[in-house]
């Protein structure tokens, strides 16, 4: 399945800095607003060090990793629901992905300017969820018009229903909180605003950008932004973009890792992000092992094996039989397939099987 997280921010906050450095697109960064006017799509494999376990044991021709796509997105300003700046063009953007990622400055530098005139995480943030929570609720108030005339005309109990729950979500975005934090069934959620595509209804990550003597833990800024991020439940990553591009740069594993030692980091923030978009989205990963290929594949938690299999090809799903199912730990200790089977270590399921991360499948089926 395709992952698509967006990387949107205020003008001069480091995304594309950022996005340069973590993807193989390359967006131009400059010190002015708006110098990246379309979205630039970076395709990024996943790391996962139990694709190299994989391959030591399986021997494949070759590996294929899963992969998550970032875009970078124009930078927002103020007054974009109502089309300031690149607004509309960013909010149609952001419509289309899975998951944002709101890179918020966190550095002090003279030398690039910031859109607001000064450094401040909480203000750049409200801004943005601002102007999103503003083009929410234009789309809620449309539809609740046609809701309405629909109750008014026909009193269908149905009709009723969904406006109750739109109206949850007007009060919410009408006293400046996002349409995520309403509490409603799923069932609920996608017969009022379901077609809506509302923008703070997407899960969010936020990224804080901080110099480089900030890591690895941050800084006063970054702490007034974990302190915000909090009472919403969401994650915050602390990167500096700029120590980012020097990383991406290094193809010797063992010159970046001693890099990345100096800063008090073990990994990158690339790895970080993607670790924490997995967790926001819930996903998993589970592999299929064999001499042609070894692959990563992405699914969401709680799929049951036909599902699992969809992803390979839709006729896997229709036509499920069984899956044959090792462990990754098993797989180091017997070492071959056949050494597993004959330890009696290889499960076979049928399709109240729910996938477990890190599972090693192989699916029968006929179509």
């Amino acid at each position: 399945m395709s992952l698509q997280c967006g990387i949107v921010g205020l003008p001069n906050v480091g995304k594309s800095t950022l996005f340069n450095a973590i993807s193989s697109g390359k967006a131009e960064a400059a010190n002015y607003p708006f110098c990246t006017i379309d979205p630039n799509v970076g395709v990024v494999t996943v790391p996962d060090e139990r694709l190299d376990t994989l391959e030591t044991l399986v021997k494949p021709q070759k590996v294929v990793p899963t992969i998550i796509e970032f875009v970078d997105i124009a930078g927002l300003v103020k007054g974009a629901s109502q089309g300031q700046g690149l607004g509309n063009k960013f909010l149609a953007n952001i419509r289309e992905v899975d998951a944002v990622v709101h890179v918020i400055r966190c550095f002090e530098d003279e030398n690039i300017v910031h859109v607001e005139g000064r450094v401040n995480p909480i203000f750049d943030k409200d801004i943005i969820d601002t102007e999103l929570q503003l083009k929410d609720l234009e789309s809620v108030d449309k539809k609740l018009q046609r809701i309405e005339k629909a109750v008014r005309s026909s009193g269908d109990a149905k009709a009723k229903a969904e406006l109750d729950v739109l109206l949850k979500y007007k009060t919410a975005l009408e006293a400046g909180q996002n349409a995520r934090s309403v509490e409603a069934s799923p069932e609920d959620r996608q017969a009022a605003v379901g077609e809506l595509h509302l923008l703070t209804i997407k899960p969010v990550i936020y990224v804080a950008n901080v110099d480089e003597n900030s890591l690895p833990n941050g800084n006063q800024f970054s702490d007034q932004l974990k302190e915000t991020a909090k009472a919403e439940g969401a994650e915050v990553i602390v990167v500096c973009a700029a120590i980012e591009s020097q990383i991406a740069e290094m193809e010797d594993p063992e010159e970046r890792q001693m890099f990345l030692g100096e800063y008090g980091l073990d990994e990158s923030g690339l790895d970080k992000l993607i670790k924490a978009s997995y967790r926001l989205l819930n996903l998993i990963t589970y592999f299929t092992a064999g001499v042609k290929e070894v692959r990563a594949w992405t699914i969401q938690r709680g799929w049951k094996a036909p599902q699992a299999a969809g992803v390979i090809h839709t006729d896997f799903e229709r036509g499920f039989i069984r899956a044959e199912v090792i462990k990754l730990p098993d797989y180091i200790q017997y070492k071959t397939e056949a050494a597993i089977k004959e330890a009696g270590k290889m499960g076979v399921e049928g399709k109240e099987y729910v996938v477990a991360d890190g599972d090693i499948m192989h699916f029968r089926f006929n179509v």
